[in-house]
């Protein structure tokens, strides 16, 4: 990989976004890079939580430009950019990891796209966010499905219409993230909260994850069916038992993963 670097160090694993001379602009490349990475992550038992990032002077600026502009006279050209992207982001929700964008400077079309379909999100106090494409003629039809999921119609539509940039304090107003740092403490606070979650059992933020995304759509009578099951089976767990077991006997619990 050379558009992404991955190092693991369980059990957390830190997805970086390397292309810093064009602002991490996602290449057909790159998209690709980051789903084997994912794969790679995805299968590794020893990593609990993911962090994805940027380096260089901001998290990413949406799709590379200069590819798309050829699908200008090739619609096969284009669907294949959006094609990969859109399965890029659906990974990440399929991911057993929580997924945690870690975001500064700013984050653009499919670079909001991308932090929109993380499943946290922190940035440092000058970071910004924004769906611009409807000032290049291009509306970010595909940002705003993860997008307006996450933040409410009317938001989405103001973002998606305007396609001005708002603020991290905004994004947090919004929803779009969880957390504003200051920029000096953003590396160590993501690694802080990333070892945070991961002192949860694996098998129970993995099934937890899931969940959250198979109930989200669902009517709330539906859901709760779905729910009653599932945590029902979570029950079975040798997780479950041994959590509960350390809670009643006042000890740290030891996961087994299962």
């Amino acid at each position: 990989m050379n558009s992404v670097l991955l190092e693991k160090e369980s059990p957390v694993a830190w997805l970086t976004l390397n292309r810093p001379e064009v602002r991490n602009a996602l290449s057909l490349e790159m998209i690709r890079e980051i789903s084997e990475a994912l794969d790679l992550v995805g299968a590794d038992k020893t990593i609990s939580v993911v962090v994805l990032r940027g380096n260089g002077p901001g998290f990413s600026a949406g799709h590379d430009l200069r590819e798309v502009i050829r699908g200008h006279e090739n619609v096969e050209e284009a669907r294949e950019i959006f094609t990969a992207c859109s399965k890029m982001m659906l990974k990440i929700h399929e991911l057993p990891q929580p997924v945690i964008a870690q975001v500064h400077g700013v984050a653009t079309a499919a670079g909001c796209q991308l932090v929109a379909a993380c499943d946290l999100a922190i940035a440092e106090t000058g970071a910004k966010f924004a769906t611009p494409g409807v000032k290049i003629g291009v509306f970010c039809t595909t940002p705003m499905v993860p997008l307006v999921r996450l933040i409410g119609r009317r938001r989405a539509m103001e973002m998606l219409l305007s396609g001005r940039f708002i603020s991290a304090q905004q994004a947090l107003e919004f929803g779009l993230i969880n957390r504003v740092v200051e920029p000096e403490t953003l590396d160590a606070q993501t690694r802080t909260w990333a070892m945070e979650l991961a002192g949860a059992s694996p098998f129970v933020l993995a099934l937890g994850k899931r969940a959250f995304y198979s109930q989200i759509e669902l009517d709330e009578r539906s859901a709760y069916d779905y729910a009653k099951e599932i945590i029902s089976m979570n029950c079975l767990a040798e997780d479950a038992f041994e959590g509960m077991s350390g809670f009643l006997e006042k000890r740290k619990p030891q996961w087994k993963g299962r």
